[in-house]
């Protein structure tokens, strides 16, 4: 049996036959041939049942799901893996530089523009997901007055598309509503994976609504390209086990599958696919081959992304820095004020989760 998500089949065969883990796609899980495979970033969820050969795209579908690990194949039972992230020796800052750049605006241009929308930050992420795609609308969800609404502005106006753009404005009431779908698609109660998950679905929904079926998202940036804090100063960071800038950057990256689960089982529950220009095969591998030095600085993160972006978005906007959306829309503080209103305060350990089990029951 052959049934893939992500790629033809002729390139999942192809990448088995050769052990190659980045054969030129954006992802890809499912059945070929008999065997299981997902990639090796896990780019696409797939499920297995515990207690039979039962397999899924969606947990919902099975009675006892767990997740098949990025990288790995089954046939006849055994699972093993099969894909090994790469870890090649930098290269030179020139060529490294250019080949991020050919790669990174290829990526975002050649999405497909039908029924397509953008979900819209203001950062540079986001920001060169736009660029690429001129004719989409710009979605931000958020409460009043949180940065990431107000970036998303600031941005639209900067490129020149503030009639594009739709905010969507988040009360308590969506966030009521919104954490049982969510938790029943993802399966997930922690707070940290429910307010990451929540502006996500509340745009996805919105642009659904609006009559899209694709989302573009910027995921994956932060992972790639150096974004977080912790990979500034490893050394110090306990955050982290590497003690190099590329070592952490691969930490993060290693850990990549399982956000990206919940974030494609969210926006699939709202009613769209996702579409993730930044994390194709050709971006990931020159991605890969950055020196420490355009990954992340103490002066400046995602810094070949942002060399990239000269010229094709306004200064403000490549230079833009981010809140982590859970922050910059304000839903982490907001859920926690209405765990603490319906009587889980502070001093409750896991307050905030327990308030999300509440809404699930």
């Amino acid at each position: 049996m052959t049934r893939i998500d992500g790629a033809d089949p002729g390139t999942v065969r192809t990448a088995l036959a050769a052990a190659d883990p980045l054969p030129g796609t954006d992802g890809f899980a499912g059945e070929c041939d008999g065997t299981l495979v997902r990639d090796v970033l896990g780019r696409r969820p797939l499920f297995v049942d515990a207690d039979s050969e039962a397999w899924a795209f969606d947990p919902t579908d099975l009675r006892s799901p767990e997740t098949f690990p990025a990288g790995h194949a089954r046939a006849d039972g055994a699972t093993e893996r099969v894909w090994s992230l790469p870890d090649p020796a930098p290269a030179p800052a020139a060529e490294a530089l250019a080949a991020v750049e050919r790669a990174v605006l290829t990526a975002v241009r050649g999405a497909d523009p039908a029924g397509t929308a953008v979900a819209f930050s203001g950062g540079v992420d986001s920001g060169l997901v736009a660029a690429g795609l001129p004719d989409a609308p710009l979605y931000v969800a958020g409460f009043e007055g949180c940065h990431d609404v107000e970036a998303a502005r600031a941005a639209a106006d900067a490129m020149g598309r503030a009639d594009d753009l739709r905010v969507v404005e988040v009360t308590h009431d969506d966030l009521r509503r919104a954490v049982p779908e969510l938790v029943a698609a993802t399966g997930r109660t922690n707070p940290m994976d429910v307010s990451i998950a929540l502006p996500l679905y509340l745009v996805a929904e919105r642009a659904a609504a609006d009559g899209h079926d694709r989302l573009a998202v910027g995921q994956g940036a932060d992972e790639l390209f150096g974004g977080y804090a912790k990979v500034v100063d490893p050394v110090d960071d306990g955050r982290v086990d590497a003690d190099t800038v590329r070592g952490a950057r691969r930490e993060t990256l290693l850990a990549l599958p399982d956000g990206l689960e919940r974030d494609v089982l969210t926006l699939r529950a709202a009613g769209v696919d996702p579409v993730a220009p930044l994390l194709g095969d050709e971006v990931v591998a020159a991605a890969l081959e950055l020196p420490a030095d355009l990954l992340a600085t103490p002066d400046e993160r995602k810094v070949a992304l942002r060399r990239a972006a000269a010229g094709v978005l306004p200064e403000s906007v490549r230079a833009a820095e981010k809140k982590a959306v859970q922050y910059g829309t304000y839903v982490s503080r907001e859920l926690d004020r209405l765990a603490r209103r319906a009587g889980f305060k502070r001093r409750m350990e896991n307050h905030v989760g327990r308030y999300v089990e509440s809404l699930v029951e």
